[in-house]
């Protein structure tokens, strides 16, 4: 009697069989989806960290400077009711005390009582009232010290760096134009450097009192490790008159 023959499948040497459908190979497969997964994270958190920097660099800027020009057409409205030639007043902390303008940063920055972070996210220049209370020029000598931010929020004073001495600051308040004339700067300093705002600035290398104004922003650009300082000493004063004429130095 005859017997059949045993038919054996015999795979050739890629591991697959001769006869039948392709082994699959569990190993290799499962890193392949993993490798998927990780890359689809990836890429959605960069994705996210995109969004993250426009909305830090731009969108913040949008909104602040919408609050700003919307609080300084307030201020210019309330101005305008007063007239010029009254005197000096005290403004409540929410109001705007007055505009810096540096031609050297361009436009002109809305300037209010405080440097809280939610006080200068308005897109405005916030004056010192601790760790060292600033002192405006119609109060007497001392030093008006100011900060803004670099970058978000209105980047306020995003081109400081462009200031050179000599260069003027001019401060429009309702009633007088203050214009100082920059003296020193100095690019980079520690964020607890609080000599830098105070009444007489010895370390800009004035002795004596006067009145000066300081500019402070953080620096690096996109980083607040040091502080970015500039000093200006008051050279002049012009009263305002009923067409708000500019000192030649921003006409």
């Amino acid at each position: 009697m005859v017997r059949p023959v045993a038919v054996i499948d015999q795979e050739d040497e890629s591991g697959t069989s001769q006869d039948g459908p392709p082994v699959p190979r569990r190993g290799r497969g499962v890193l392949a989806t993993v490798v998927s997964v990780l890359g689809e994270l990836l890429i959605t958190a960069g994705v996210i960290m995109g969004l993250f920097v426009v909305y830090s660099l731009w969108w913040t800027n949008v909104v602040a400077n919408r609050e700003a020009e919307r609080d300084g057409a307030e201020v210019r409205e309330n101005w305008a009711r007063n007239g010029p030639g009254g005197t000096e007043k005290e403004f409540d902390a929410g109001e705007g005390v007055g505009f810096l303008h540096v031609p050297s940063m361009g436009g002109e920055v809305l300037i209010k009582k405080g440097t809280s972070t939610e006080e200068l996210d308005k897109g405005v220049a916030g004056y010192y009232t601790k760790p060292v209370e600033a002192t405006p020029p119609w109060e007497g000598d001392g030093n008006f010290s100011l900060a803004a931010h670099r970058d978000g929020h209105g980047a306020k004073f995003h081109d400081i760096h462009k200031i050179e001495k000599g260069d003027p600051i001019v401060l429009e308040t309702e009633d007088t134009w203050y214009v100082y004339k920059v003296y020193e700067i100095l690019p980079k300093t520690s964020k607890y450097h609080v000599e830098v705002l105070a009444d007489v600035p010895e370390v800009s290398g004035k002795e004596e009192k006067g009145k000066y104004v300081t500019l402070t922003t953080c620096t690096p650009v996109l980083t607040s490790d040091y502080r970015y300082i500039v000093w200006g000493e008051l050279v002049r004063t012009e009263k305002v008159d009923e067409r708000r004429t500019p000192p030649k130095e921003i006409r």
